[in-house]
């Protein structure tokens, strides 16, 4: 429905994105985004669009890198590098499980996080999703502060709202929400700032 050309900016910790939204979904709602010196926890529950919106956010920024557009109103960013933690899967052939390829996935991030001289957008939705509660909150915790340093953004999707008083200093919340209506769950996949 509408595209931009991207304004690149120098070096900053910040993304501007005015009604972004995802290309490859019909009827994508495009929600806004400004991050200023913070990276974005996402909360919500299942299927309220989180994962879709961290895959828009970063397929704009390739776009827009590789491109010269956006699909978003507005586009102001600036350059990244933008490794990714998503859809993990366990690698049979390798004899590796799904833990142990999500912990290979994220100490490559990690590991890239030392550069300080480049400047990365990490992406990682749901952090050690099946590991018991208490290691996964606190496993996340310590390498989502770990990695929020220098200018890097991190953009991380999250069922656990305790992350969200644990991360507050450094971390802007931001949620997506259900309804029932007539006995049916409905979404609006509308972008709400603050913790689900």
């Amino acid at each position: 429905p509408h595209y931009s050309i991207p304004k690149f900016t120098a070096p900053q910790k910040g993304i501007d994105l005015k009604q972004v939204y995802h290309p490859l979904v019909e009827g994508c709602v495009a929600n806004d985004l400004r991050l200023d010196h913070k990276s974005l926890l996402l909360t919500g529950s299942n299927m309220s669009g989180k994962s879709t919106f961290v895959k828009a956010l970063n397929l704009n920024l390739i776009a827009a890198q590789v491109l010269n557009t956006s699909f978003a109103k507005r586009y102001t960013a600036t350059f990244f590098k933008i490794p990714t933690s998503i859809k993990i899967s366990d690698n049979i052939l390798e004899n590796r499980s799904y833990f142990m390829e999500e912990v290979h996935s994220v100490g490559q991030l990690i590991e890239r996080s030392e550069d300080l001289q480049s400047q990365y957008l990490f992406t990682i939705d749901e952090l050690f999703k099946g590991t018991n509660t208490i290691e996964r909150i606190s496993s996340a915790k310590a390498i989502l502060e770990f990695l929020n340093k220098g200018q890097h953004i991190v953009l991380v999707s999250t069922h656990d709202i305790e992350l969200t008083l644990l991360l507050k200093d450094g971390y802007d919340m931001h949620f997506f929400q259900e309804s029932i209506e007539d006995e049916r769950l409905s979404f609006d996949y509308k972008l709400r700032a603050g913790a689900v």
